[in-house]
């Protein structure tokens, strides 16, 4: 696979790179927002993954993150030392696919590497043959993969997209966090755990019905369908 590491240091790239190159990966290395935009022309230019370190010189990493989005759909991996859960989301609604804070197990960015890179493959959201999905003021267009909440239309990742068309299957219904992980993500990987609460949150945040999506503790989550 091809991978474009976009990371300001050289020494960081350096080690990252004989890191990825030994696990199969052909990389190539961007040190600016701008150097990384180029390389990703035309049209993703074959890259399987966009690993984006946040930290660089030219641009804010979530500025080149939305810019990336709109010239491709190559999935892109934000890196950043940022923890708080109000800028992942931030980055998820950027586009983003994933992320790793800093510092990170080597073990863990590749195993969200490969989870991430596996997705592309497929884009078909789970259902049970009907094209559209309507709960209250929610409408789940699935052959698109449009949403709309009281008709105005709502942007949502691929990631989260599929994760509120598998709960929509079943109303009511307890997901297990595992069961989830699975069937959205297609690995059983325990750390992608942080990346579905994350995903959980960012939803209820532009749909803007936190109600919508019920935690059950210790278990996992399921969509309480509002009132029309």
């Amino acid at each position: 696979m091809r991978l474009l590491l976009v990371e300001d240091d050289n020494h960081v790239a350096a080690a990252l790179s004989a890191v990825l190159a030994r696990h199969g990966f052909q990389v190539t290395h961007a040190r600016s927002g701008e150097e990384a935009l180029q390389a990703l022309v035309p049209e993703g230019n074959g890259f399987g993954v966009v690993l984006l370190d946040l930290g660089l010189p030219d641009q804010d990493g979530y500025e080149v993150c939305g810019k990336i989005r709109k010239r491709t759909s190559t999935p892109v991996i934000m890196v950043t030392a940022r923890a708080d859960v109000r800028s992942r989301i931030h980055g998820l609604n950027l586009g983003a696919d994933d992320y790793v804070v800093k510092p990170y197990d080597t073990g863990e960015l590749l195993a969200r590497i490969h989870a991430v890179s596996r997705r592309t493959v497929q884009e078909e959201p789970v259902t049970g043959g009907e094209d559209a999905v309507l709960l209250g003021p929610v409408r789940i267009e699935l052959p698109t993969r449009q949403v709309s909440v009281d008709g105005a239309a709502i942007q949502l990742t691929r990631k989260e997209f599929d994760l509120l068309a598998l709960l929509a299957q079943r109303p009511g219904v307890v997901f297990r966090r595992e069961q989830i992980i699975s069937e959205v993500w297609r690995t059983s990987w325990e750390g992608t755990g942080r990346t579905l609460e994350v995903h959980v949150a960012s939803l209820r945040a532009k749909l803007r019905l936190p109600a919508l999506i019920e935690t059950v503790r210790g278990v996992g989550y399921r969509l309480v369908a509002p009132a029309a």
